[in-house]
């Protein structure tokens, strides 16, 4: 499925956010707080935006997905590796952090996935996560629903994969909740997990330290 819609991914994100995931991927960089030529892993990359967005900030990055054609069509992907988030191909503490946008929703197992996170990253490196969330007002709450559930798949269906962009706002479904999201990390190693609500709710941030 991800492979479909790689040509299109970038610019479908764009119209669902009105370009704001530019700002929240940008903020998500640099709340990892790393210094300057540090090494961070982004998981589950895509084409790549995150990734650009580390290299852009001072960072080394190497781009990990799954999907073959979304690391295929991203540019400006230096190191880029094919590989299952729950079990990666990359040494103990080879990192000084990693990176994760919009996809734990679409890993068959996320506390696997967790685990080999925090294998990855050293002690004391540094993690930065986006995820798609919902907002707790009412007002707001029913006008997401209506653009997330509605609107995009509409978009998607115009610009790229109807089926594909039908999925992914249902995709929601396997996202447990923040709560249990800071209980998995804090299980898999990482301390100080810090959970923000983005944009009134539109979107969600987990920071956290890998322990020692």
């Amino acid at each position: 499925m991800f492979d479909a819609i790689a040509s299109r991914y970038e610019l479908v994100n764009k119209l669902m956010t009105f370009g704001l995931d530019t700002r929240w991927r940008r903020r998500a960089v640099s709340d990892l707080r790393l210094p300057h030529q540090s090494i961070v892993l982004d998981v589950a990359a895509g084409t790549g935006d995150f990734t650009r967005e580390l290299v852009r900030q001072g960072h080394r990055a190497v781009a990990t997905d799954l999907s073959f054609g979304m690391l295929h069509t991203g540019k400006r992907m230096d190191e880029r590796v094919q590989a299952d988030a729950s079990s990666l191909p990359f040494r103990t503490a080879g990192f000084d952090g990693v990176t994760c946008g919009y996809a734990l929703r679409n890993f068959s197992d996320l506390a696997a996935t967790f685990d080999e996170m925090a294998r990855v990253v050293r002690p004391g490196g540094r993690l930065s996560l986006l995820e798609v969330a919902e907002p707790r007002s009412g007002i707001w709450r029913a006008g997401f629903r209506v653009w997330f559930r509605r609107v995009v798949p509409f978009i998607g269906s115009l610009v790229s994969d109807r089926a594909a962009y039908h999925y992914l706002p249902q995709s929601t479904a396997y996202l447990p909740t923040s709560a249990e999201i800071v209980h998995m990390l804090n299980h898999s190693g990482f301390a100080a997990v810090n959970h923000r609500r983005v944009m009134g709710g539109l979107s969600q941030q987990f920071i956290a330290t890998r322990t020692s």
